[in-house]
């Protein structure tokens, strides 16, 4: 069945579920491709439409899903063709992906989270999906091109192998180095998935599950983590307003008969 596609706020989008987007992956890799799998939230709208390397890393994405009920909701006052199930958040698809890798033998590498937080993360995975293989980086390292802990960093993913890269560093930080580094590296499928393995690992608490449901999750990432960001949502969102301002013009209206 083709995943619908469709603009909104001046990015691409595509309407994946879940179980699209696992096959979408599963093939990529069966077929011995390399991709990069991006996604869309408000903040990395924001990012889109302030940075030229944010502009060019989603250029060479294959696949660009939702991770933002914003984005859903915004989209269907819009007309376009997207449902609640079509919001893809790490903090809910981190264990089906894992589930996924252990399932069909996928080697999975993670650089990102603090030092000692990936793996924290890693191993809590390994006892919850005996089998996976997963190896991890930390994410606070000189990721300058060409510098000594860089080279090691790209030097260990690609020893390992991964058919799956996830990226933890934050944005646009994991794209600039997506962007940056991509012909380098031999992972199969490039995911950027935010802070997903910080909550795996306890060092940040997840959102209720019913509040991303209802479009609420920004506020408990915010109460749990104020000083980094409250201009991400207080202050970012008032930026897309023109924006939006704009795809509602061009919604049609409703005549009466």
């Amino acid at each position: 069945m083709p995943v619908p596609e469709f603009r909104l706020l001046g990015v691409n989008l595509q309407a994946f579920t879940m179980s699209q987007i696992n096959s979408a992956i599963a093939e990529a890799i069966s077929g011995g491709e390399k991709i990069v799998v991006a996604n869309h939230n408000l903040h990395s709208v924001y990012l889109y439409h302030r940075d030229a390397r944010m502009r060019a890393f989603y250029r060479q994405a294959r696949h660009v899903h939702i991770d933002g009920m914003p984005l859903v909701l915004l989209g269907q006052v819009t007309g376009a063709p997207v449902q609640r199930e079509h919001r893809i958040t790490y903090a809910d698809w981190i264990d089906p992906l894992m589930a996924l890798a252990r399932d069909h033998g996928w080697r999975v590498f993670y650089l990102g989270s603090r030092p000692g937080v990936g793996e924290q993360a890693a191993r809590k995975l390994r006892r919850q999906y005996p089998g996976l293989v997963l190896e991890t980086a930390q994410g606070y390292f000189d990721a300058t091109p060409g510098s000594r802990e860089d080279s090691a960093v790209l030097e260990k993913i690609n020893a390992f192998q991964p058919e799956i890269l996830i990226m933890g560093m934050g944005m646009p930080r994991q794209e600039h180095w997506v962007l940056e580094h991509r012909p380098q590296l031999s992972a199969n499928v490039i995911l950027n998935a935010g802070a997903a393995m910080d909550y795996v690992a306890g060092a940040v608490p997840t959102p209720p599950r019913w509040a991303g449901r209802c479009g609420l999750e920004w506020l408990f990432r915010m109460m749990a983590e104020p000083q980094r960001l409250w201009k991400r949502y207080l202050l970012e969102p008032w930026f897309l307003l023109p924006l939006l301002v704009r795809e509602l013009a061009r919604v049609p209206r409703f005549t009466r008969q």
